[in-house]
């Protein structure tokens, strides 16, 4: 129906309404005299139909769609007609000689309330009783009956017409609300009953929709959920929906990130602010999964420059595009720069021309399995990358460069561990003697990051399977994307020198454990989607670690975050290496850098034939 005839025949029915109503009241208030008074009645009538009109203009009763009113919408028709027949009392009593008749108006008042609000509402009501069929509909259960939750509710049942759920009861711990009903829909019970409810209900969805959840009450919500044989989806993070970025109603599937997710460690802005708030930032390796959420934790602190650097066009690109998207107020200049790390002539000239006060330097290769393949170009990109940019911020005295580093780095069994330390080991050697304070920070595997077994096991999960796991027993430290950039961060304004910075990262998890909860979360089974085991991939640990035993410090210096012991390396070393690199064929460049990292030869047997 077009908006002018719905206009159209509401603005018919309103009129023969209140026509009617007046008629209705003089006849049941003055039954004796309403003939004498016809033309007091049609005057009034006139009246008060003008009024209604301008008032249900005023109100926009003749805008809103019926099929999904509520209170708000009840009280705009009671407003509308209080006040249209508030303002046809006055002028009844101006015009007739000071006369109102009262009890007729109060009568036609309740009649059209009941009348026009009868008439819109039961629109809804049959919408919901006879067009909306429940039959071919998921049953849903919501986990939480708060403000979020009743919001879910509403939203399934008025757009039931687009969407397959259809809510049929809530869980909440809150015992004032058991048994209680929220758009005629049952609280049956608290969220340990949500097994038990799914079953006599027969539940085919659950939606937990309180967006405020904690990550360790979210795993214990979820797996409490998963006892079930339901598919859980959830609200948006409360992030998201606080910048805008979603809304409430935007219902997403429970990702791994949010089971694994620990209570992010709250960053001390004002220590932050100083040095970025209207200083210009560099970060390298802006285009990545790291460096560019480290762009975007930057940009909440308006630094008056912030250079994304990079060496892959379309990454650049895309962060770019996305930060002048999120960040339109123009506060920040974001500088696109196309570079690369191992060109040191290129680095140079970036860092003298900007001179940034702080430099966070993201860009490596990190991919375990391609770097043992390849590396000469891990010690290129990881090492003298690193050298370069580090060497850089020394000539131009930049106050800050922040070298984010791996787990890997620690007791390494692979290229891309090794050529990290070494990068370690180069900021160390730097830090002896330069102005800049320059900072290493270790984290393990970061959640959902490109070459990470996230994407990995997603994309076999949608194939049908199966999800490869290299070993039943392996085990991982994971963090979250934006956790692992605001250690760095936050490192960054902790450094006095040379120090390797590690987050407490809590207890190691199976990466078969990992695999199982994804294809829970999938909505499929073991069954579904069976699991094989691969093998351990070259240079592959069993358990990695954070920090060595020779570099262990027991103290936290800021909240989750240690510092480790600066070890004494053979620098000479590992400048030699750098010089000569090229001239070894990959197993030499293997054994010289595990020598070096050791500093043992003899040790170097025991690294499992490397």
């Amino acid at each position: 129906m077009s908006y002018r005839l719905r206009m159209t025949l509401l603005i018919l029915l309103d009129s023969i309404i209140v026509m009617a109503a007046i008629i209705v009241a003089a006849w049941v208030v003055y039954p004796s005299s309403v003939v004498w008074s016809m033309d007091i009645i049609l005057m009034t009538s006139v009246i008060l139909l003008f009024c209604h009109h301008i008032f249900a203009i005023i109100y926009k009763l003749y805008n809103k769609v019926w099929a999904y009113a509520s209170v708000g919408e009840l009280v705009a028709i009671v407003k509308a007609i209080t006040f249209s027949t508030i303002t046809t009392t006055l002028i009844q009593y101006l015009i007739n000689d000071f006369t109102v008749y009262r009890r007729a108006l109060a009568v036609t008042w309740m009649m059209q309330i009941i009348l026009i609000g009868g008439s819109r509402f039961v629109w809804r009501v049959f919408r919901d009783r006879f067009i909306i069929k429940a039959d071919d509909k998921k049953r849903t259960l919501i986990v939480g009956a708060g403000a979020a939750g009743a919001m879910i509710a509403r939203q399934l049942k008025n757009e039931a017409q687009h969407n397959d759920l259809y809510p049929v009861a809530f869980v909440d711990d809150d015992f004032t609300k058991y048994k209680m009903q929220i758009y005629n829909i049952p609280v049956l019970g608290k969220t340990m009953d949500i097994p038990k409810i799914v079953e006599k209900q027969k539940i085919e969805h659950i939606v937990i929709a309180i967006p405020s959840l904690r990550n360790g009450e979210l795993t214990e919500l979820v797996n409490l959920c998963n006892q079930s044989v339901a598919k859980v989806q959830i609200l948006p993070k409360i992030e998201d929906i606080a910048s805008g970025r979603v809304s409430v109603s935007a219902l997403r599937n429970v990702d791994v990130e949010d089971v694994l997710g620990r209570m992010p460690v709250q960053l001390d802005i004002t220590m932050i602010s100083e040095y970025i708030t209207g200083n210009t930032v560099m970060v390298t390796g802006a285009g990545g999964s790291i460096g560019a959420e480290i762009c975007r934790q930057l940009m909440r602190f308006t630094p008056d420059k912030i250079l994304l650097v990079g060496h892959g066009e379309f990454s650049i690109y895309s962060i770019d595009m996305e930060l002048r998207q999120h960040f339109k107020d123009g506060s920040t200049e974001i500088i696109p720069i196309i570079g690369d790390v191992q060109d040191r002539a290129r680095i140079f000239s970036i860092v003298a021309q900007y001179k940034p006060m702080i430099i966070y330097h993201a860009a490596a290769h990190k991919h375990v399995p391609l770097m043992e393949h390849n590396p000469h170009e891990a010690i290129k990109n990881n090492v003298i990358g690193t050298k370069n940019v580090a060497e850089a911020a020394d000539h131009y005295g930049i106050h800050r460069f922040v070298l984010v580093s791996t787990d890997k780095a620690v007791n390494p069994t692979n290229v891309m561990g090794a050529t990290k330390r070494l990068a370690e080991m180069v900021v160390q050697n730097l830090a002896k003697h330069s102005k800049t304070k320059f900072v290493a920070v270790r984290f393990g595997n970061v959640l959902g990051s490109r070459g990470s077994v996230i994407p990995l096991f997603k994309k076999q999960i949608e194939k049908g399977g199966p999800v490869t796991v290299t070993h039943p027993e392996m085990t991982r430290y994971f963090m979250t994307i934006p956790e692992a950039s605001r250690l760095v961060i936050q490192a960054g304004t902790l450094a006095q020198g040379g120090e390797i910075f590690v987050l407490d990262m809590g207890e190691p998890v199976k990466i078969v454990d990992l695999a199982k909860n994804l294809i829970k979360l999938s909505g499929y089974t073991e069954e579904d989607i069976p699991i094989e085991f691969s093998g351990i991939r070259p240079g592959e640990k069993m358990y990695e670690e954070l920090l060595g035993e020779d570099e262990i410090h027991p103290d936290a210096v800021y909240e989750k975050i240690y510092v480790g012991r600066t070890v004494e390396v053979d620098f000479d070393r590992v400048y030699q290496l750098i010089e000569q690199f090229s001239q070894y064929d990959n197993v030499q460049l293997k054994n010289a850098l595990m020598a070096i990292v050791y500093a043992d030869r003899d040790l170097l047997v025991a690294t499992k034939g490397l």
